[in-house]
């Protein structure tokens, strides 16, 4: 590696065994800020600082006594609501194994398994305040796959969201190729006051990720 140019940007040469694809995913990550960042303040990923600007905006996690995150995974969103709301009840799901977070319960499961929502209804222990879901389906690289999938789990996150949320909650959900499809809009419209898009600064520009943000929960669609 080396430094280059007045800025100090860390330039990664191809070496033996390392494919181009992969020097450019590794400069990329040394050059980010975002990662920088994350290292120094001791948050498990970049994108920690997703859901810290969605909250500076949306004020999601003003008041939150329980929280559940959906897609966990590494857990840098939980560990922010843990330092924003410090006695707050949270609850995980994933699929990938987790390090322990403290004062966080997580489950290693997939959300998609039929025992996933009860399980995670017991552990929370009352209705949440805040459902947040970063999920997104393993890609295939056809890109209408991919959305296809990913939104399936947002439908379903959305659904089991509208089981457990206390009147007045929030529902935040990652979607791709520039925000919810229609039908999933309709739902969630019958289901809260207000349904915005927003895409956080983190969200690096080539990402084809959104975020829908949900708030004022009423009741099942």
């Amino acid at each position: 590696m080396s430094r280059g140019g007045s800025g100090g940007r860390v330039r990664v040469k191809t070496g033996r065994g390392r494919t181009a694809a992969s020097t450019r995913w590794l400069e990329r990550q040394l050059n980010d800020p975002y990662v920088r960042r994350a290292k120094a303040e001791g948050y498990r990923s970049r994108a920690a600082y997703k859901l810290i600007e969605l909250d500076e905006r949306f004020a999601l996690l003003r008041g939150a006594e329980r929280v559940i995150d959906l897609g966990i995974a590494p857990g840098g969103w939980a560990q922010v609501v843990r330092k924003v709301r410090p006695k707050a009840t949270v609850v995980g799901i994933d699929l990938l194994p987790v390090d322990p977070i403290d004062g966080v319960d997580i489950l290693l499961l997939d959300f998609m398994d039929d025992t996933a929502p009860g399980l995670l209804t017991e552990a929370l222990g009352g209705p949440a305040d805040v459902v947040l879901s970063d999920m997104a389906a393993n890609t295939v690289g056809h890109a209408q796959t991919d959305h296809l999938r990913t939104m399936g789990l947002v439908e379903a996150a959305a659904v089991f969201a509208g089981e457990i949320l206390r009147p007045g909650g929030s529902f935040v959900a990652k979607v791709l190729a520039g925000g919810a499809d229609s039908d999933l809009v309709a739902l969630l419209k019958r289901m809260f006051t207000t349904v915005k898009h927003a895409k956080p600064p983190a969200s690096r520009k080539d990402s084809s990720e959104w975020y829908v943000i949900a708030q004022g929960f009423k009741g099942p669609g």
